[in-house]
Order: C-alpha cells, then structure tokens, then sequence
C-alpha cells in the first residue's frame, strides 16, 4: 500500500500519495488553518478518509520542535495552536492509521540523506533558505536531533553579542526575508511588494541595489557555512529553498567561503557548497523517509 505524505507549512499544506521508494501519483494543495488545532486534524483526517482505499500510513512534516519517536510538539514555530500538542495521537483520535512526523527542515535533509545530494555522504548539513532558514545535521548517516530537538534551528543563530530582540538572528540576515527587507530598504519601497523572484530578475538586468543586498546575504549564510563547518566538519552543505534554484546565490556563497578561507591562516577543511536536489518535494520525501525508518518498511 502507498502513504499520505503531508507537507504542513506556515501558509500551505501540500500532500502527495507516495509509494515507498518516493514515486509520486498524486499531489495536491491546500491552505494551512491559522485558526485552531480543530481544524488542522479536520484537514489531515479528510485527506486521509479521501485517500483510504490506497493508503494505510501518514507521514507528515511540519514546522516546531518534535519528539519523532512519540509525536510530541514542543514548541510550535509558525503554527502556534500546536504548542505542546502530540500530533499523532490528536491523529489518530480520528484515524486508525501508522502516522510518523518529523519537523521541516530535517525532513529536507533526510529527503537529501535518502535519494538526495547527500546519498553518497556520511557528514552533511542542509540549509532550507525561505521565510526564515531551516536546517538539519547529517552525522554518520543519521538525524541528529539534540536533548531538546532543536539541533538545525539556525534561523536562531546569532550574528551580533549586542543584538536586541532578534535583529541580528541568522533568519533575518541570512534568508529570502533578509533579501527583501534589504531590496525594500535601498529602494524606499515595501517590502511587501517584493518577492525573491523580483528582485533575481532585477539583478539578471543589472540592478546595484538588489546586487548589494545579494552580497550581503551571501556574505552572511558564507559566514554561517564557515561556522558550521568547524562545528561538525560535513563533507557537503546543501542549499535549498525556492531560492536556491538561482545558481548566482550558489555562486555567491562559494565566492564569500573561498575569501573567508584565503584570509583564515589556518588549514580548515572546505565543504562541498551545492543545491539541494528537491525543491518543493523535499518535506514530503523527507517524512515518507522518515515513516520509513520509524516503522523499518
């Protein structure tokens, strides 16, 4: 039989029926409740009965800190209804089905880990360039998660001790929200007029504003990469996000690394910087992976 697999994310839930080496035969969209837990377990269990006759499992990835092992949502990112929830029972209260659940951003690096651009690695790190900057940490060919689940979080890195609130927090230097506010500031225009896709196509034109807000964000996850790299030594660093299917920024980011290596009087190793292989699917084979390992099918 073939999985659920469900994408949650902050403003859309994509889902995908899945067999269990990730070929996909159907896929859909839908809007993400902002409203209550309620309604979130009403769309996940009317997929499922919509789906039953071909499938006997939900994989799902979602945004917060989650206990994969039993289900547990500890904090709860964008969704915050979810707090301290425990998604897989609240589930299956509705539907007699195996359900497996890990957070976003390492569902992208298993989907790497799995079928991805780290299948040929034991070390690696992902890094989901977005609204804020998701992650996950290959060590040894496993997930690591941390005490507390929150290894990855990078959008929470710091970028300055004397920081106030989170300015200075690697989300918001280092993502497509950076860009923007970057874009919108040297511009003298809102933001919200602004997408990632703008302000490429502006820099394909030659515009210097949205170059130098380019430098900058590459400059900043460059910086972050280095860090990294001397914390867990990866063999790869795969960039992925909507954004990353610009090579410039790919490009970029290996500029800014190889002048931060040539100024560093010390032999540090250099990770392989390259794109994710999944883009918009990543979540989805990431958990059908992780549904994999959690109940060894």
């Amino acid at each position: 039989m073939k999985k659920l697999a469900i994408d949650i994310g902050g403003t859309a839930i994509k889902y995908a029926i899945m067999d269990m080496d990730a070929t996909i035969y159907e896929r859909g969209e839908l809007d993400t409740p902002t409203d209550t837990l309620e309604h979130l377990l009403d769309v996940i269990s009317n997929l499922y009965y919509k789906f039953k006759d071909k499938v006997d499992g939900i994989a799902l990835s979602m945004p917060g800190n989650i206990d994969s092992d039993t289900g547990e949502i500890y904090t709860p990112g964008a969704l915050t209804y979810n707090a301290n929830v425990n998604i897989v029972k609240a589930i299956q209260e509705r539907v007699n089905v195996n359900i497996a659940v890990e957070n976003d951003g390492k569902s992208a690096a298993l989907a790497e880990l799995w079928k991805g651009n780290l299948s040929s690695c034991k070390d690696g790190i992902v890094l989901i360039i977005g609204t804020g900057i998701g992650g996950g940490i290959i060590h040894q060919r496993k997930l690591i998660k941390g005490k507390h689940f929150f290894a990855g979080e990078v959008s929470y890195l710091m970028t300055d001790f004397n920081s106030q609130y989170m300015e200075n927090v690697f989300a918001l230097k280092g993502s497509t929200t950076a860009l923007i506010l970057q874009v919108a500031a040297l511009k003298g225009i809102e933001p919200s007029a602004l997408d990632g896709k703008k302000i490429f196509e502006w820099i394909h034109e030659g515009d210097n504003d949205s170059m130098v807000a380019l430098e900058n964000i590459a400059n900043n996850i460059a910086v972050q990469i280095y860090n990294l790299q001397c914390l867990f030594d990866p063999e790869k660093v795969c960039i992925g996000g909507g954004i990353s299917k610009q090579k410039l920024l790919i490009e970029k980011i290996q500029e800014k690394l190889d002048i931060i290596y040539e100024k560093i009087p010390f032999q540090i190793p250099h990770a392989i910087v390259e794109n994710c292989a999944y883009y918009n699917d990543s979540n989805l084979i990431g958990a059908l992976y992780n549904y994999k390992i959690h109940y060894e099918c």
